[in-house]
């Protein structure tokens, strides 16, 4: 928006365009009116946050990623110290059975070449500005909430799968590993929960009524109850009072 006020004021092709508008006695005018005008402004509309929705999924996914990240954090800092020393003690290598310096120094923590721990570094940080920007107002397209849920899925196999070989090959457990298990399947739970109640899988109709009520009625809740559950009660039936042995 331009005043114009002056002979002087605003560019020198506008002021002489409104003379020749209003004529001889356009000069006079300039300086006894006051000319208002709106052009378009060229700048981008500034940012509006909307409602926040499914605010306890996001905040659920915030505190998960944060836990997660300083578990991702710790077991790269203990890739490192096995690297110079494959017998070192590390603070997590409770007794035989719950060892990060066991689970560590196998083939399965380093499956891509690297520590396993570095993708949780990538990861992490990525969950948790999706979850804080979507708490200040952020709605994120199809594409990118279904781009998160297959890549999440991804980690959530390869979190299980590490699982699966600590229990059934390696024999021992790492603290950290199982604290990062947890952590992303909350948050796979709630980024699945946003996903279906905004019907990104693009449902049927009779599917995703049943769906969203079993997820308002807390089925996911129930879902990670049950899982944390059972892991726990493979855990304790192999292992016993060895899990609280020196």
């Amino acid at each position: 928006m331009w005043d114009v006020t002056s002979a002087t004021t605003g560019p020198s092709a506008l002021v002489r365009s409104l003379r020749r508008v209003l004529g001889p006695g356009g000069t006079s005018l300039t300086y006894a009116a006051r000319v208002t005008i709106e052009l378009d402004d060229p700048r981008p509309a500034p940012f509006v946050p909307g409602p926040v929705r499914y605010r306890g999924a996001y905040l659920e996914m915030l505190i998960s990623s944060l836990i997660g990240l300083v578990a991702a954090f710790v077991l790269s800092v203990e890739a490192l110290e096995l690297a110079k020393d494959p017998l070192a003690d590390l603070g997590c290598n409770i007794n035989s059975v719950l060892s990060c310096g066991t689970v560590g120094t196998s083939w399965q923590a380093s499956l891509l070449g690297f520590p396993n721990a570095y993708l949780g570094l990538i990861a992490e940080p990525v969950v948790i500005t999706l979850s804080v920007a979507a708490l200040g107002g952020v709605r994120y397209p199809r594409w990118f909430m279904l781009s998160a849920q297959g890549v999440y899925t991804i980690g959530l196999a390869f979190a299980y799968w590490l699982f699966v070989q600590s229990y059934f090959v390696i024999g021992a457990l790492c603290p950290w590993c199982l604290t990062i298990t947890v952590t992303t399947t909350l948050v796979f739970a709630s980024m699945t929960r946003i996903n279906i109640l905004d019907n990104n899988f693009r449902l049927s109709e009779s599917m995703y009524r049943s769906l969203s009520s079993w997820l308002r009625a807390g089925a996911d809740v129930l879902g990670c109850i049950l899982i944390f559950a059972v892991l726990a009660a493979m855990i304790v039936l192999k292992y016993g009072s060895a899990l609280f042995g020196s």
